[in-house]
């Protein structure tokens, strides 16, 4: 049990790490007015998308290894998993972004994806509390 909770927080790091990343890409695309700026931008963007989420799958399998193999309960884990679920709906909604921006199709300023990147900071936050705490 001890690997498999190593390798969840191997990829949830992982994971976030790009989540982190990818909203600062947009911040600067969104900034961006050369065309190889541009270009490379939505190259790192794309590439990024790709990597992290193969990672998100991993982190929820470990997950769901975790809690049902090892049956953790109580109402921190409900809230746990309710803000992983929004999570992943932000993971899912920057890969419609990246879509949006290799399609030339952005309409927000760098101003939006500051606050935008700001989302998974706050869920890290409320995570690790709710894990380590597990305050109900």
């Amino acid at each position: 049990m001890l690997w498999l909770k190593a390798f969840h927080i191997v990829v949830v790091i992982s994971w976030f790490a790009g989540l982190f990343y990818l909203p600062r890409i947009f911040v600067n695309h969104a900034m961006a007015t050369e065309p190889a700026e541009i270009a490379r931008l939505k190259l790192m963007e794309y590439k990024l998308y790709r990597f992290v989420t193969p990672i998100s799958w991993m982190v929820l399998a470990s997950g769901l290894w975790l809690w049902f193999g090892f049956g953790f309960s109580g109402g921190w884990l409900h809230a746990k998993v309710t803000l992983v679920f929004f999570l992943f709906g932000y993971h899912y909604y920057c890969g419609k972004l990246v879509k949006q921006f290799a399609a030339d199709l952005n309409t927000r300023s760098h101003i939006f994806y500051r606050w935008f990147n700001e989302v998974p900071v706050l869920i890290l936050i409320a995570v690790v509390i709710l894990v380590t705490v597990k305050p109900f």
